[in-house]
């Protein structure tokens, strides 16, 4: 028997006995996030980052100049994991500003859920020029599409590999770690209470969304399933939807696919005169 076996046979008999115990254990794993260090082919791209703090502490990275592209990572991810969109981003002409999510990086913070994470884009887009677009991935993405109906605006928003509502998730990771019936509706309460909104409402086919938009999803996703993706597109009237045959849950960040689409949609939502001014 391995480890996690060990450990669901023991949140089982646990969650049966002291279901609210270990519920608020789960909840407080569940909410806190561990601090991974970027891998070697991501230093070059922190190298030539500037780091910028806003007003509330938050934070970011910055490459580039131009019609501003605002990106969140997901869930214990890094801003130079969209290294080869970064890249692509600036060498056409855009300013990036990359967010280190509340509880991650240098931001500040012990806890985070995706309604952090959509309020730290809110607190980014008050401080930054108008926006030409804003990219999540994963947790990322599905704060950036709750950001939307919090009064987040841009061009353009594009999702990538992020799941499109957040109970299923939640659900997921209280089975995966053995918690019976009664412990996993408190946890799942617990971490409504502690992010000041019903799951149930963070669920795409309730928003209303408004610009157009990119959703792009790895048919190999071990995290996130693919069906996810055409959920999101099917509530998204103006959205374009990207199925790769591989990428996975993270390695489709750098598929040159994934960086032609996203160029190709902000290219089309491009001002004329912004156009006009990049090619004198």
């Amino acid at each position: 028997m391995n480890n996690m076996s060990l450990i669901r046979g023991l949140h089982a008999t646990l969650g049966r006995l002291a279901p609210q115990t270990v519920a608020r254990r789960m909840r407080r794993q569940f909410m806190t996030p561990r601090n991974l260090p970027p891998r070697d082919w991501e230093m070059p791209l922190l190298g030539s980052a500037e780091r910028i703090t806003l007003r509330f502490g938050l934070s970011a990275l910055r490459w580039g100049s131009g019609p501003t592209v605002l990106l969140m990572h997901g869930w214990e991810g890094r801003p130079t994991q969209f290294a080869s969109l970064i890249d692509a981003l600036v060498a056409a002409g855009y300013g990036v500003v990359a967010l280190d999510a509340p509880a991650h990086g240098h931001s500040p913070g012990h806890e985070a859920n995706v309604v952090l994470f959509a309020r730290a884009l809110l607190e980014a887009a008050g401080e930054l020029p108008p926006l030409h677009a804003v990219i999540g991935h994963s947790m990322g993405g599905a704060s950036v599409l709750l950001a939307s109906q919090m009064g987040l605006r841009a061009r353009a928003l594009v999702s990538i590999s992020a799941p499109s509502r957040i109970l299923g998730p939640l659900r997921s990771f209280a089975r995966y770690m053995g918690l019976p019936p009664k412990a996993r509706a408190h946890f799942v309460s617990l971490v409504e209470h502690h992010a000041g909104i019903p799951a149930a409402h963070l669920d795409v086919q309730r928003y209303q969304l408004d610009v157009p938009g990119l959703v792009v999803h790895a048919e190999d996703d071990p995290v996130v399933p693919v069906d996810e993706a055409h959920v999101i597109h099917d509530a998204w009237f103006d959205s374009q939807v990207l199925r790769l045959e591989t990428g996975g849950h993270q390695r489709l960040l750098a598929d040159p696919r994934l960086t032609g689409a996203v160029l190709g949609l902000l290219a089309e939502v491009r001002e004329p005169q912004v156009l006009a001014e990049v090619s004198r």
